[in-house]
Protein backbone atom coordinates (compact mmCIF):
# COMPACT_ATOMS: atom_id res chain seq x y z
CA UNK A 1 0.00 0.00 0.00
CA UNK A 2 2.94 2.16 1.12
CA UNK A 3 4.50 1.75 -2.55
CA UNK A 4 0.89 2.58 -4.65
CA UNK A 5 0.69 5.57 -2.29
CA UNK A 6 4.15 7.04 -3.35
CA UNK A 7 3.83 5.94 -7.24
CA UNK A 8 0.16 7.56 -7.13
CA UNK A 9 0.87 10.35 -5.47
CA UNK A 10 4.28 10.63 -7.56
CA UNK A 11 2.38 10.97 -10.77
CA UNK A 12 -0.67 13.34 -9.73
CA UNK A 13 2.24 15.78 -7.86
CA UNK A 14 4.90 15.92 -11.05
CA UNK A 15 1.33 16.47 -13.30
CA UNK A 16 0.15 19.45 -11.17
CA UNK A 17 3.73 20.85 -10.86
CA UNK A 18 5.02 20.08 -14.52
CA UNK A 19 2.28 18.63 -17.00
CA UNK A 20 -0.64 20.33 -16.60
CA UNK A 21 0.67 24.12 -17.07
CA UNK A 22 2.10 23.06 -20.29
CA UNK A 23 -1.45 21.54 -21.55
CA UNK A 24 -2.91 24.95 -20.23
CA UNK A 25 -0.66 26.94 -22.54
CA UNK A 26 -1.44 24.78 -25.23
CA UNK A 27 -5.10 25.01 -24.96
CA UNK A 28 -5.28 29.06 -24.30
CA UNK A 29 -3.24 28.89 -27.73
CA UNK A 30 -5.81 27.47 -29.40
CA UNK A 31 -8.81 29.42 -27.89
CA UNK A 32 -7.19 32.35 -28.80
CA UNK A 33 -6.72 31.12 -32.40
CA UNK A 34 -10.40 30.21 -32.42
CA UNK A 35 -10.35 26.42 -32.22
CA UNK A 36 -13.55 24.89 -30.43
CA UNK A 37 -14.43 24.40 -27.53
CA UNK A 38 -14.13 20.89 -27.58
CA UNK A 39 -10.63 21.31 -28.99
CA UNK A 40 -9.79 23.52 -26.19
CA UNK A 41 -10.78 20.87 -23.69
CA UNK A 42 -9.00 18.10 -24.94
CA UNK A 43 -5.99 19.79 -24.57
CA UNK A 44 -6.60 20.61 -21.17
CA UNK A 45 -7.91 16.84 -20.56
CA UNK A 46 -5.41 14.83 -18.36
CA UNK A 47 -4.02 11.73 -19.04
CA UNK A 48 -5.96 8.68 -18.00
CA UNK A 49 -2.89 7.67 -15.61
CA UNK A 50 -3.50 10.89 -14.15
CA UNK A 51 -6.99 10.71 -13.91
CA UNK A 52 -6.71 7.67 -12.25
CA UNK A 53 -3.57 8.66 -9.69
CA UNK A 54 -6.12 11.66 -8.65
CA UNK A 55 -8.94 9.59 -7.95
CA UNK A 56 -7.33 6.87 -6.25
CA UNK A 57 -4.41 9.08 -4.20
CA UNK A 58 -6.71 10.69 -1.30
CA UNK A 59 -8.73 7.08 -0.86
CA UNK A 60 -4.97 5.12 -0.18
CA UNK A 61 -3.86 8.41 1.69
CA UNK A 62 -7.09 7.75 4.16
CA UNK A 63 -6.53 3.85 3.97
CA UNK A 64 -3.25 3.94 4.99
CA UNK A 65 -3.43 6.15 7.73
CA UNK A 66 -5.92 4.17 8.88
CA UNK A 67 -3.91 1.00 8.82
CA UNK A 68 -0.85 2.30 9.40
CA UNK A 69 -1.28 4.76 12.56
CA UNK A 70 -4.76 4.12 13.94
CA UNK A 71 -6.78 0.95 13.12
CA UNK A 72 -5.93 -2.24 11.21
CA UNK A 73 -8.23 -5.25 10.75
CA UNK A 74 -6.37 -8.68 11.28
CA UNK A 75 -7.87 -12.94 10.71
CA UNK A 76 -7.11 -15.35 12.91
CA UNK A 77 -5.66 -18.18 11.12
CA UNK A 78 -5.66 -20.91 14.12
CA UNK A 79 -7.10 -21.59 17.52
CA UNK A 80 -4.29 -20.98 19.95
CA UNK A 81 -6.16 -18.38 21.03
CA UNK A 82 -9.53 -20.30 21.46
CA UNK A 83 -11.84 -19.96 23.49
CA UNK A 84 -11.13 -16.15 23.48
CA UNK A 85 -10.57 -16.08 19.42
CA UNK A 86 -11.16 -18.61 17.22
CA UNK A 87 -9.91 -19.35 13.89
CA UNK A 88 -12.27 -17.77 11.53
CA UNK A 89 -12.64 -14.53 13.17
CA UNK A 90 -11.74 -11.25 11.88
CA UNK A 91 -10.54 -8.82 14.39
CA UNK A 92 -9.28 -5.14 14.67
CA UNK A 93 -6.03 -4.32 16.38
CA UNK A 94 -5.22 -0.86 17.55
CA UNK A 95 -2.31 0.47 16.16
CA UNK A 96 -1.82 3.51 18.83
CA UNK A 97 -1.94 1.48 22.27
CA UNK A 98 1.32 0.62 21.74
CA UNK A 99 3.00 4.03 20.17
CA UNK A 100 2.50 5.24 16.45
CA UNK A 101 5.27 4.00 14.78
CA UNK A 102 6.52 4.53 10.72
CA UNK A 103 5.03 2.29 8.73
CA UNK A 104 8.15 -0.15 7.40
CA UNK A 105 11.00 1.33 8.88
CA UNK A 106 9.55 0.68 12.49
CA UNK A 107 10.45 3.84 14.06
CA UNK A 108 8.60 5.15 17.02
CA UNK A 109 7.01 8.50 16.47
CA UNK A 110 5.06 8.91 19.60
CA UNK A 111 5.21 6.81 22.90
CA UNK A 112 0.90 6.47 23.13
CA UNK A 113 1.48 3.24 25.94
CA UNK A 114 2.95 -0.13 26.62
CA UNK A 115 1.49 -3.38 26.54
CA UNK A 116 -0.30 -4.42 30.10
CA UNK A 117 -0.53 -7.90 32.01
CA UNK A 118 -3.84 -9.47 29.92
CA UNK A 119 -3.40 -7.51 26.86
CA UNK A 120 -4.21 -9.73 23.55
CA UNK A 121 -1.65 -8.04 21.10
CA UNK A 122 -0.58 -8.64 17.55
CA UNK A 123 3.12 -8.78 17.23
CA UNK A 124 5.89 -9.66 14.45
CA UNK A 125 6.81 -13.20 15.71
CA UNK A 126 10.62 -12.86 16.31
CA UNK A 127 12.13 -16.00 14.09
CA UNK A 128 10.11 -14.92 11.52
CA UNK A 129 9.18 -10.86 11.35
CA UNK A 130 7.42 -11.58 8.06
CA UNK A 131 5.09 -13.36 10.28
CA UNK A 132 2.47 -11.71 12.53
CA UNK A 133 1.36 -13.29 15.66
CA UNK A 134 -0.82 -12.88 18.46
CA UNK A 135 -0.88 -14.34 21.81
CA UNK A 136 -2.01 -12.73 25.81
CA UNK A 137 0.69 -10.53 27.87
CA UNK A 138 1.25 -12.51 30.58
CA UNK A 139 5.30 -11.24 31.59
CA UNK A 140 6.08 -7.46 31.66
CA UNK A 141 9.83 -6.48 31.26
CA UNK A 142 11.69 -7.34 34.40
CA UNK A 143 8.56 -10.08 35.95
CA UNK A 144 9.82 -13.59 36.56
CA UNK A 145 7.42 -15.99 35.52
CA UNK A 146 7.57 -19.90 36.21
CA UNK A 147 5.33 -22.30 34.24
CA UNK A 148 4.13 -25.13 36.08
CA UNK A 149 1.69 -27.91 36.21
CA UNK A 150 0.22 -25.45 33.34
CA UNK A 151 -0.56 -22.36 35.98
CA UNK A 152 1.29 -19.41 35.58
CA UNK A 153 3.20 -17.48 39.03
CA UNK A 154 4.30 -14.09 38.34
CA UNK A 155 6.82 -13.05 40.56
CA UNK A 156 6.56 -15.86 43.51
CA UNK A 157 2.58 -15.00 42.91
CA UNK A 158 0.04 -17.89 41.56
CA UNK A 159 -2.84 -16.62 39.18
CA UNK A 160 -5.71 -18.11 40.07
CA UNK A 161 -7.52 -20.71 37.76
CA UNK A 162 -11.15 -22.17 38.12
CA UNK A 163 -12.08 -24.83 35.70
CA UNK A 164 -15.73 -23.78 34.70
CA UNK A 165 -16.90 -26.56 31.89
CA UNK A 166 -16.17 -29.20 29.47
CA UNK A 167 -15.04 -27.98 26.01
CA UNK A 168 -14.99 -30.46 23.11
CA UNK A 169 -12.59 -29.06 20.66
CA UNK A 170 -13.23 -29.78 16.83
CA UNK A 171 -9.70 -29.94 15.28
CA UNK A 172 -10.53 -31.45 11.52
CA UNK A 173 -13.55 -32.42 9.96
CA UNK A 174 -15.42 -34.27 12.26
CA UNK A 175 -12.90 -34.97 14.85
CA UNK A 176 -13.55 -33.44 18.90
CA UNK A 177 -10.89 -33.55 21.78
CA UNK A 178 -12.88 -33.54 25.30
CA UNK A 179 -10.79 -30.40 26.41
CA UNK A 180 -11.23 -28.01 29.77
CA UNK A 181 -12.03 -24.68 29.70
CA UNK A 182 -10.68 -22.71 32.93
CA UNK A 183 -10.89 -19.07 33.74
CA UNK A 184 -7.62 -17.89 35.16
CA UNK A 185 -7.37 -14.71 36.69
CA UNK A 186 -4.16 -11.94 36.01
CA UNK A 187 -5.05 -9.43 38.74
CA UNK A 188 -6.00 -6.58 35.85
CA UNK A 189 -7.80 -8.81 33.56
CA UNK A 190 -9.91 -12.49 34.11
CA UNK A 191 -10.58 -14.19 30.71
CA UNK A 192 -10.84 -18.16 29.63
CA UNK A 193 -8.14 -20.41 28.60
CA UNK A 194 -8.17 -24.15 27.49
CA UNK A 195 -6.13 -27.21 28.69
CA UNK A 196 -5.39 -30.75 28.18
CA UNK A 197 -5.92 -32.39 31.52
CA UNK A 198 -4.36 -30.04 34.68
CA UNK A 199 -0.98 -31.94 35.35
CA UNK A 200 2.35 -31.56 33.69
CA UNK A 201 6.01 -32.68 34.40
CA UNK A 202 6.77 -29.23 32.52
CA UNK A 203 8.55 -26.79 34.55
CA UNK A 204 9.35 -23.39 33.06
CA UNK A 205 11.36 -20.94 34.60
CA UNK A 206 12.24 -16.96 32.89
CA UNK A 207 13.23 -13.33 33.47
CA UNK A 208 11.83 -11.51 31.16
CA UNK A 209 14.53 -9.13 30.30
CA UNK A 210 14.10 -5.01 29.83
CA UNK A 211 12.19 -3.75 26.75
CA UNK A 212 11.01 -7.71 26.40
CA UNK A 213 7.36 -9.10 27.01
CA UNK A 214 6.54 -13.17 27.82
CA UNK A 215 3.18 -14.10 26.05
CA UNK A 216 0.74 -17.08 25.99
CA UNK A 217 -2.05 -18.91 23.84
CA UNK A 218 -5.21 -18.80 25.82
CA UNK A 219 -5.25 -22.37 23.87
CA UNK A 220 -2.14 -23.78 26.67
CA UNK A 221 -1.91 -27.44 24.85
CA UNK A 222 -2.13 -26.20 21.50
CA UNK A 223 0.19 -22.87 21.21
CA UNK A 224 3.65 -21.43 19.38
CA UNK A 225 4.46 -18.94 22.64
CA UNK A 226 6.91 -17.93 24.76
CA UNK A 227 7.65 -21.27 26.04
CA UNK A 228 9.12 -22.60 23.41
CA UNK A 229 10.99 -19.45 21.32
CA UNK A 230 11.59 -16.72 23.63
CA UNK A 231 10.20 -13.23 24.40
CA UNK A 232 9.03 -10.80 22.24
CA UNK A 233 10.81 -7.73 21.62
CA UNK A 234 9.44 -4.37 22.25
CA UNK A 235 10.04 -3.04 18.39
CA UNK A 236 7.86 -6.16 17.21
CA UNK A 237 4.50 -4.88 18.69
CA UNK A 238 1.91 -4.36 16.05
CA UNK A 239 -1.49 -3.38 18.34
CA UNK A 240 -3.81 -4.48 20.75
CA UNK A 241 -6.54 -6.91 19.76
CA UNK A 242 -10.03 -5.20 21.28
CA UNK A 243 -12.75 -6.19 18.83
CA UNK A 244 -14.31 -8.91 16.77
CA UNK A 245 -15.85 -7.10 13.50
CA UNK A 246 -16.91 -10.28 11.53
CA UNK A 247 -16.55 -14.32 12.04
CA UNK A 248 -17.51 -17.28 10.39
CA UNK A 249 -16.89 -21.11 11.03
CA UNK A 250 -14.33 -22.58 9.19
CA UNK A 251 -14.96 -26.18 10.06
CA UNK A 252 -18.07 -26.03 8.32
CA UNK A 253 -18.07 -27.17 4.75
CA UNK A 254 -21.36 -27.99 4.19
CA UNK A 255 -23.07 -25.06 4.65
CA UNK A 256 -23.71 -22.15 2.53
CA UNK A 257 -21.85 -19.22 3.24
CA UNK A 258 -24.78 -17.02 5.19
CA UNK A 259 -25.10 -20.04 7.20
CA UNK A 260 -21.26 -20.29 8.35
CA UNK A 261 -21.61 -16.51 10.26
CA UNK A 262 -21.32 -16.98 13.52
CA UNK A 263 -23.31 -13.46 14.17
CA UNK A 264 -23.11 -14.11 17.70
CA UNK A 265 -19.25 -12.89 17.93
CA UNK A 266 -19.55 -9.81 15.66
CA UNK A 267 -19.21 -6.71 17.67
CA UNK A 268 -17.61 -8.68 20.89
CA UNK A 269 -14.56 -6.82 22.56
CA UNK A 270 -12.22 -9.18 23.23
CA UNK A 271 -10.62 -9.33 26.82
Amino acid sequence: MLILLVVTGAIWGLDRLIAAAGRNRSAEVLESEGESAESVNRARREPVVVEYARAFFPVILIVFVLRAFIVEPFRIPSGSMMPSLLAGDFILVSKFSYGIRFPGLNIKLIDSGSPERGDVMVFRYPDNPSVNYIKRTIGLPGDHIVYRDKRVYINGKLMPQEMTRPYLLRESGERLTEMQQWSEDLGTVKHNLLKHGDKSDLVLEYKVPEGHYFVLGDNRDRSNDSRYWGFVPEDHLIGKAFMIWFSWDLADNQSAFWNKILWQRIGNAIR
